[in-house]
């Protein structure tokens, strides 16, 4: 069985890294929930368009730029997933802080890189 994962800054450009990322956590057989600030399907994902609370989470991926990421701190802590993953771009050293500080483990990676190497 996968590790459930939130897409957070899902989108339904197939250019973009999250698209990517939600098709291949889904291809690697992972529970994957796709959320972001507009409506649209990856597949036949709908991409969530609010915060619902969802029970154990493995991983956030975030693709949500450091400027965009204070909306979305009370939610990831209230979701308290065991990890998340800042993809190229969403690095932001005092929200890792603060993450590490309520005992979530903080990774700067690629997700689509993790998947490919099988290390994710």
């Amino acid at each position: 069985m996968g590790k459930k994962t939130l897409v957070i800054g899902a989108s339904d450009n197939p250019e973009r890294y999250s698209y990517k990322a939600t098709l291949a956590l889904k291809n690697k057989n992972h529970e994957v929930i796709p959320i972001g600030i507009r409506a649209g399907k990856i597949n036949d994902l709908s991409i969530i368009t609010d915060k619902p609370i969802i029970e154990n989470v493995d991983t956030i991926t975030l693709y949500v730029g450091p400027q965009n990421q204070e909306s979305w701190k009370e939610y990831i802590f209230t979701i308290h997933p065991k990890r998340v993953i800042f993809n190229p771009g969403t690095e932001n050293l005092s929200f890792q802080a603060e993450l590490n500080a309520k005992n979530i483990e903080t990774i700067e990676a690629c997700t689509l890189v993790m998947l490919s190497i099988g290390n994710y």
